[in-house]
Protein backbone atom coordinates (compact mmCIF):
# COMPACT_ATOMS: atom_id res chain seq x y z
CA UNK A 1 0.00 0.00 0.00
CA UNK A 2 0.90 3.63 -0.42
CA UNK A 3 1.33 5.74 2.21
CA UNK A 4 0.61 9.94 2.17
CA UNK A 5 2.87 11.44 4.91
CA UNK A 6 3.61 14.99 5.73
CA UNK A 7 6.33 16.71 7.54
CA UNK A 8 7.49 20.14 8.22
CA UNK A 9 10.84 20.97 9.21
CA UNK A 10 13.76 23.56 9.31
CA UNK A 11 14.28 25.50 5.74
CA UNK A 12 17.95 25.60 6.18
CA UNK A 13 20.85 23.77 4.04
CA UNK A 14 21.40 20.27 3.95
CA UNK A 15 18.27 19.45 5.86
CA UNK A 16 16.73 17.73 2.96
CA UNK A 17 19.69 15.95 2.04
CA UNK A 18 20.10 14.54 5.90
CA UNK A 19 15.99 12.98 5.42
CA UNK A 20 16.58 11.26 2.10
CA UNK A 21 20.08 9.49 3.28
CA UNK A 22 18.61 8.79 6.29
CA UNK A 23 15.59 7.16 4.12
CA UNK A 24 18.01 5.39 1.64
CA UNK A 25 19.97 4.33 4.86
CA UNK A 26 17.10 2.23 5.99
CA UNK A 27 15.72 0.71 2.48
CA UNK A 28 12.58 2.51 2.87
CA UNK A 29 11.04 3.11 -1.30
CA UNK A 30 9.88 6.27 -1.61
CA UNK A 31 7.42 6.72 -4.86
CA UNK A 32 7.22 10.67 -4.91
CA UNK A 33 9.20 13.70 -3.30
CA UNK A 34 7.85 17.04 -3.18
CA UNK A 35 9.34 19.89 -1.13
CA UNK A 36 8.56 23.55 -0.45
CA UNK A 37 7.89 26.32 1.20
CA UNK A 38 5.26 26.60 4.24
CA UNK A 39 2.96 29.15 5.72
CA UNK A 40 5.37 29.41 8.22
CA UNK A 41 8.41 31.43 7.20
CA UNK A 42 11.52 29.05 7.98
CA UNK A 43 9.75 26.05 8.05
CA UNK A 44 9.40 23.68 4.50
CA UNK A 45 6.72 21.08 4.22
CA UNK A 46 8.15 17.28 2.55
CA UNK A 47 4.59 15.48 1.17
CA UNK A 48 6.05 11.94 0.72
CA UNK A 49 4.94 8.42 -0.82
CA UNK A 50 6.32 5.64 0.87
CA UNK A 51 5.50 1.98 -0.28
CA UNK A 52 4.95 -0.68 1.91
CA UNK A 53 2.86 -2.26 4.49
CA UNK A 54 1.82 0.24 7.82
CA UNK A 55 4.54 -1.59 9.79
CA UNK A 56 6.59 0.67 7.18
CA UNK A 57 5.16 3.63 7.47
CA UNK A 58 5.45 4.04 11.29
CA UNK A 59 9.04 3.14 10.98
CA UNK A 60 9.63 6.19 8.77
CA UNK A 61 7.79 8.42 11.11
CA UNK A 62 9.48 7.04 14.19
CA UNK A 63 12.61 7.70 12.03
CA UNK A 64 11.63 10.91 10.35
CA UNK A 65 10.70 12.51 14.64
CA UNK A 66 14.45 11.52 15.48
CA UNK A 67 16.15 14.06 13.20
CA UNK A 68 16.63 17.33 14.86
CA UNK A 69 15.08 19.82 12.55
CA UNK A 70 12.31 17.96 11.24
CA UNK A 71 9.50 19.76 13.82
CA UNK A 72 6.46 17.39 12.69
CA UNK A 73 5.48 14.40 10.90
CA UNK A 74 2.09 13.07 10.14
CA UNK A 75 0.65 10.13 8.24
CA UNK A 76 -2.64 11.43 6.34
CA UNK A 77 -3.50 8.12 4.27
CA UNK A 78 -6.56 7.42 5.84
CA UNK A 79 -7.52 11.26 6.61
CA UNK A 80 -9.65 12.93 4.18
CA UNK A 81 -7.11 15.05 1.60
CA UNK A 82 -6.83 17.06 -1.30
CA UNK A 83 -4.73 14.98 -3.13
CA UNK A 84 -2.51 16.35 -6.38
CA UNK A 85 -0.44 16.04 -8.53
CA UNK A 86 0.95 17.88 -11.74
CA UNK A 87 2.51 16.85 -15.12
CA UNK A 88 4.51 19.21 -18.08
CA UNK A 89 4.48 16.82 -21.05
CA UNK A 90 5.52 17.89 -24.41
CA UNK A 91 3.83 15.80 -27.12
CA UNK A 92 4.71 15.90 -30.76
CA UNK A 93 2.31 16.99 -33.26
CA UNK A 94 1.47 17.52 -36.81
CA UNK A 95 -1.35 19.84 -38.47
CA UNK A 96 -3.49 16.24 -38.81
CA UNK A 97 -3.18 15.16 -34.72
CA UNK A 98 -2.92 18.72 -33.46
CA UNK A 99 -6.71 19.05 -33.35
CA UNK A 100 -6.94 15.50 -31.60
CA UNK A 101 -4.57 16.48 -29.05
CA UNK A 102 -6.82 19.67 -28.02
CA UNK A 103 -9.72 17.68 -27.94
CA UNK A 104 -8.17 15.23 -25.27
CA UNK A 105 -6.37 18.10 -23.29
CA UNK A 106 -10.29 19.76 -22.92
CA UNK A 107 -11.69 16.23 -21.78
CA UNK A 108 -9.11 16.19 -19.31
CA UNK A 109 -9.24 19.76 -18.29
CA UNK A 110 -5.32 20.26 -18.74
CA UNK A 111 -4.32 23.71 -20.28
CA UNK A 112 -1.77 24.08 -23.41
CA UNK A 113 1.23 26.22 -21.83
CA UNK A 114 3.49 26.34 -24.63
CA UNK A 115 2.88 25.57 -28.91
CA UNK A 116 5.53 25.55 -31.22
CA UNK A 117 4.73 24.42 -34.67
CA UNK A 118 5.58 20.69 -34.10
CA UNK A 119 4.77 20.29 -30.63
CA UNK A 120 2.52 21.22 -27.95
CA UNK A 121 2.87 21.02 -23.86
CA UNK A 122 -0.18 20.14 -21.98
CA UNK A 123 -0.24 20.67 -18.32
CA UNK A 124 -2.27 18.26 -16.72
CA UNK A 125 -3.63 18.76 -12.61
CA UNK A 126 -5.07 16.32 -10.72
CA UNK A 127 -5.12 13.01 -9.30
CA UNK A 128 -2.43 10.42 -9.86
CA UNK A 129 -4.87 8.13 -11.52
CA UNK A 130 -5.68 11.20 -14.07
CA UNK A 131 -2.21 12.33 -14.90
CA UNK A 132 -1.30 8.41 -15.27
CA UNK A 133 -4.44 8.28 -18.04
CA UNK A 134 -3.62 11.30 -19.58
CA UNK A 135 -0.06 10.36 -20.11
CA UNK A 136 -0.84 7.35 -21.21
CA UNK A 137 -3.29 8.85 -23.75
CA UNK A 138 -0.63 11.02 -25.06
CA UNK A 139 1.72 8.67 -25.54
CA UNK A 140 0.24 8.00 -28.74
CA UNK A 141 1.06 10.65 -30.29
CA UNK A 142 4.51 10.80 -29.40
CA UNK A 143 5.81 12.27 -25.68
CA UNK A 144 8.35 14.47 -26.28
CA UNK A 145 9.77 15.25 -22.82
CA UNK A 146 7.75 14.85 -19.69
CA UNK A 147 8.20 16.24 -16.24
CA UNK A 148 6.03 15.48 -13.36
CA UNK A 149 5.49 16.37 -10.03
CA UNK A 150 5.61 14.16 -6.49
CA UNK A 151 1.76 13.77 -4.94
CA UNK A 152 1.03 17.07 -2.87
CA UNK A 153 -1.94 17.12 0.18
CA UNK A 154 -3.77 19.08 2.36
CA UNK A 155 -6.45 17.84 4.64
CA UNK A 156 -9.74 18.78 3.94
CA UNK A 157 -11.70 21.59 5.75
CA UNK A 158 -10.78 23.01 9.27
CA UNK A 159 -9.00 19.59 9.95
CA UNK A 160 -6.13 20.81 8.51
CA UNK A 161 -5.66 24.22 10.64
CA UNK A 162 -4.87 22.86 13.94
CA UNK A 163 -7.39 25.69 15.26
CA UNK A 164 -5.18 28.36 14.05
CA UNK A 165 -2.01 27.66 16.11
CA UNK A 166 1.24 26.81 15.51
CA UNK A 167 2.02 23.66 16.81
CA UNK A 168 4.99 23.39 19.55
CA UNK A 169 7.68 22.02 17.32
CA UNK A 170 7.14 24.97 15.18
CA UNK A 171 7.15 27.55 17.83
CA UNK A 172 10.46 25.31 19.03
CA UNK A 173 12.00 25.64 15.61
CA UNK A 174 11.36 29.42 16.10
CA UNK A 175 12.74 29.79 19.36
CA UNK A 176 16.35 28.05 18.01
CA UNK A 177 16.72 31.12 16.07
CA UNK A 178 14.77 30.62 12.53
CA UNK A 179 12.46 33.36 11.97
Amino acid sequence: MKYTLVAWMRDKPGVLNRVSGMLRRRNFNIDSLQVSHSETPGISRMTFVVDGDERVADQVIKQMRKLVDVTRVENITDKPAVLRELALIRVRTTPETRAEILQFADIYRAQIVDVALDSLVVQVVGSEDKVDSAIQLLENFGIIEMVRTGRVALLRGSAGRRNGRRSTAVWRARANGNP
